[in-house]
């Protein structure tokens, strides 16, 4: 017949972990997104296999670029730190799924001398002896209310949270280095550009010197072609700062000291112009895989599963104590103890003044702050995404537009500088087509620029890049943590593969 207590044991583990409170995660709803389209989008995109979203980098078929890239995807120190985020976040999922196992697990032993002098009496005496004692104490609460299984997933969601942050960064890290690559290859082109422009100055300038020397000018064009010139000249130093500048920003974000890359000789020709950008899948999908927005939605997941952990402290916690406790002495004819405790434990914090309740509005508030910051991230993305069509759509139209201004400036200089020299007109002339046409080949090649920075930005605002076949933590740092802690085979963790939201 099976003893009372035995049955009751039997009933609570039977029954342990079978209720989770709190609410089951339910995806924040953007109906309008589903359908997500714009105009600009339209435009400025098309369907094709090639390039990958994952690398569309490859769109500018720049060898230097690739380069670039990958030595950002191995070195760069920000990716780095996310990455070993994610083996955080991995590593405090295993704190809450230990909370499922006997939580206290405590085992000891002690061995005290004892001299003990007894005074009075007819039978004063002294004793020495050494007492022996060994335990091992054992405690398990019950996952009743879901109180553990809830915090798993929390944690759960914040580890594949994290591994969204990771690929994040990795798309934000691609599109600041081509961009920054672009960009020093538009000031390199604009300092060729000033240098030219001042040198054919200059030219114009000793022309006009050794004319006023002769009697054959007047002071006032030779002031004119001297401003002029040394007014080109002085942009020359501000874009050499600005040149500096962007080779610095592009090693440190490959992970180099400033000046490392001091002799990258980028392609001398234009940057290209591409109109449209390669999608492999409607853009709304791809709005919705853009990784800080998973990493959002993730949040709101492990938030979510919070609540469930605060209402727990509602109800009673059970918990199963036990424990193993043996003793003995030195002294001759006393009697050696091994005794053995069990059973179960209540424990219920009935009045709680206010701070359970409180404690699970707060928790709920920060599940709305959540989830409005989830649709707020959702629509900001989307007016990136728009934002950059539009301005890839604009730039291109300006481009062409200054396109034709500087052949019509070069055609100037040329009909003012032959007007000049036949003396149908004044020398004014000729310094005006010059400065002319400097504004309008520099404008030029910032609208160039400004082009390609939008297609960068349109596929970054679509979440392109956000693949790595590298480990999380590379073979040099995963050796020097080694060597400190015992990570077991959480540092050879590859890097995270996730197309869609875990469902917790």
């Amino acid at each position: 017949m099976m003893l009372p207590g035995r049955f009751f044991l039997l009933s609570v583990l039977a029954l342990g972990g079978c209720v989770q409170l709190g609410p089951d995660f339910q995806k924040p709803a953007e109906p309008w997104v589903d359908h997500w389209d714009t105009a600009a989008v339209e435009q400025s995109s098309q369907r094709g296999a090639n390039p990958d979203l994952r690398q569309w980098w490859q769109v500018f078929n720049d060898p230097l670029l690739n380069q670039l890239i990958a030595d950002a995807d191995a070195h760069n120190s920000s990716l780095k730190i996310v990455g070993l985020r994610v083996m955080q976040a991995r590593a405090q999922l295993g704190i809450a799924q230990s909370g499922l196992y006997p939580q206290l697990q405590q085992a000891s032993a002690d061995s005290l001398y004892v001299n003990r002098r007894q005074s009075g009496g007819n039978n004063p005496q002294d004793s020495h002896l050494w007492q022996y004692g060994a335990g091992f104490d054992v405690g398990w609460e019950l996952d009743f209310w879901g109180r553990f299984s809830r915090a798993i997933e929390s944690s759960d969601a914040s580890y594949f949270a994290a591994q969204a942050n990771y690929e994040d960064v990795l798309v934000l890290l691609r599109a600041q280095v081509a961009d920054t690559y672009f960009s020093l290859r538009t000031t390199e082109a604009r300092l060729r550009v000033a240098r030219e422009n001042a040198g054919q100055q200059k030219r114009n300038f000793e022309i006009t010197e050794k004319l006023f020397n002769s009697g054959q000018t007047a002071e006032l064009d030779l002031q004119q072609a001297k401003t002029q010139y040394l007014g080109t000249l002085s942009t020359i130093p501000n874009l050499e700062d600005q040149l500096q500048r962007t080779r610095n920003a592009l090693a440190v974000l490959i992970g180099q000291p400033p000046g490392a890359r001091g002799t990258l000789t980028a392609d001398p020709a234009l940057i290209p112009l591409i109109d449209r950008a390669v999608l492999q899948d409607v853009p709304a999908n791809l709005l919705l895989r853009r990784p800080d927005i998973r990493a959002a939605e993730l949040n709101v997941a492990a938030q979510s599963a919070l609540i469930g952990v605060a209402l727990s402290d509602f109800y009673p916690s059970l918990t199963l104590l036990g424990s193993i406790v043996w003793s003995a002495d030195t002294l001759n004819g006393t009697s050696r103890s091994l005794d053995l405790i069990g059973g179960p434990s209540l424990r219920w914090n009935v009045f709680d003044h206010g701070q359970i309740s409180n404690n699970v509005r707060v928790q709920d508030a920060l599940l709305q702050q959540l989830i409005e910051t989830y649709r707020d991230k959702v629509r900001q993305a989307a007016r990136e995404a728009d934002d950059a069509a539009t301005g890839l759509i604009k730039s291109l139209e300006r481009e062409r537009i200054l396109r034709q201004a500087q052949l019509a400036a070069q055609r100037s200089l040329v009909l003012a500088s032959a007007q000049y020299r036949e003396g149908y007109s004044d020398f004014q002339r000729v310094l005006d087509a010059q400065r002319a046409l400097l504004e309008q080949q520099d404008n030029y090649l910032v609208a160039r620029s400004n082009a390609v920075s939008n297609l960068i930005a349109l596929y970054k605002s679509l979440g392109g890049g956000w693949y790595s076949p590298l480990p999380l933590v590379d073979p040099a740092t995963r050796q020097q943590m080694e060597k400190r802690t015992d990570w077991g085979d959480l540092l050879h963790t590859p890097a995270p593969q996730t197309d869609k939201v875990k469902k917790p």
